[in-house]
């Protein structure tokens, strides 16, 4: 193309335009400059004087000059943890006295403080009706869902003996198959269940040959740890079965060993021969799903200098076995412990182990055992993330979301 051919003009237009002869001498470099604007013009509108048009069927390649705004993103709700006090009410479980209806001073108390837990002992049992109104009249009075428990091993560790009448040991049990025992577990649990008992204290995973009247004796289903250790996994997965939900006890062992009911109880035992036991006897009913564990009141040096129940490395070693659920300490007022520490401060000491929820049977104890939950936290003592921690194990239990009291 010559500097002054003009596409898109007709050729003789382009022509007069192109030619100095049109303009003379004296004008030409007016028609030239005309010529350049016009072809810069013309080349703006797109080169050939007309538009692009997509051919039909075809899309159009044009693009928008602008990207629309995307919507914004939704406002984030922070988290807001449930108060200190009602997150630290929580992590315990009493009992009520010698309370028969729920109307009873104590037991109203206990269950407007909005706790974890109850747990029933034998005085607070006379017939079935009367449970059955009991249990229902503490919850009701709750303002949060609530735990009952119960002690009911079988044998002659019944708070129930009035209402099922007799039944057999573990160690008796201990002589069928696995499957009769978890058959003989679903049957009760069902009595448990329509009484309105959701957490069972039981079965007891301690390997005992001994005397049947010793500390653990014949609430153990066997002498060796393989034995005893599926003995209380069939019995755990009969409760299952039936809808309540075991705690298997004492880790990580209390064995042919002295009542930590009288006083403090010392178990000089290698760690490799301790890791074995409590893996035999506790690692069946971890696998088998149990959601709880009750830590014993015994001393194990090669663990640490107190109490398993207050010791951290015996709840690392129950960890270790791969347990998520509830770890739930032994009564905080039997003497093994309550000779050596209140009640609040073994309540403190045993979360800051690594328990989840603290058991103890005097109820009118529960206030002082919060508040010294609370001023541990405040105080720095007991972390709060291990606080909620607990708090989100106990929330799994009974069934609720951990988001409605705790963050992360």
């Amino acid at each position: 193309m010559g500097p002054f051919e003009l596409t898109g003009l007709h050729p003789d237009a382009a022509s007069r335009l192109a030619s100095p002869s049109m303009s003379g001498p004296d004008t030409s470099h007016c028609w030239r400059a005309l010529a350049v604007v016009l072809v810069v013009f013309l080349a703006a509108c797109g080169g050939s004087g007309e538009p692009e048009r997509a051919t039909a069927g075809e899309p159009s390649t044009e693009q928008p000059t602008t990207t629309p705004p995307s919507d914004p993103a939704p406002p984030t709700t922070p988290c807001a943890p449930a108060p200190l006090e009602v997150r630290a009410a929580t992590v315990l479980a009493v009992g009520i006295g010698n309370a028969t209806t729920a109307e009873h001073p104590l037991a109203a108390e206990v269950a407007s403080l909005g706790l974890g837990g109850v747990v029933l002992v034998k005085h607070n049992v006379v017939e079935a009706t009367q449970v059955r109104s009991l249990v229902e009249g503490l919850r009701r009075q709750s303002p949060r869902p609530l735990l009952v428990s119960v002690d009911e091993e079988g044998g002659r560790v019944s708070r129930l003996r009035p209402i099922i009448g007799a039944t057999p040991s573990a160690r008796e049990l201990g002589r069928r198959p696995p499957a009769e025992i978890s058959a003989v577990a679903a049957e009760r649990g069902a009595t448990l269940r329509d009484l309105g008992f959701d957490l069972i204290l039981a079965p007891v995973a301690d390997v005992d040959g001994g005397p049947a009247g010793g500390a653990i004796g014949d609430r153990s289903f066997a002498a060796t740890p393989a034995e005893a250790g599926a003995g209380a996994a069939a019995f755990a997965e009969g409760l299952t079965r039936a809808g309540v939900m075991a705690t298997a006890k004492h880790f990580p062992g209390q064995g042919e060993l002295a009542d930590s009911h009288d006083g403090a109880v010392v178990a000089d035992v290698p760690l490799g021969e301790l890791e074995a036991t409590a893996a035999a006897t506790f690692g069946p009913v971890v696998e088998a799903g149990v959601p709880a564990v009750m830590m014993s009141h015994v001393t194990f040096p090669v663990l640490g200098p107190l109490p398993a129940s207050l010791e951290p490395g015996a709840y690392r070693l129950l960890r270790s076995l791969g347990f998520d659920g509830v770890a739930v300490t032994d009564a905080v007022n039997m003497s093994a412990v309550a000779d050596q520490q209140s009640l609040a401060e073994a309540t403190v000491m045993a979360l800051v182990a690594g328990a989840d929820l603290v058991l103890a049977t005097p109820g009118d104890q529960a206030a002082a055992m919060r508040d010294a939950v609370v001023a541990a936290v405040a105080g720095g003592r007991l972390p709060e993330a291990r606080l909620d921690e607990a708090v989100g194990r106990v929330l799994a239990l009974r069934g609720e979301d951990r988001s409605t009291m705790v963050c992360g």
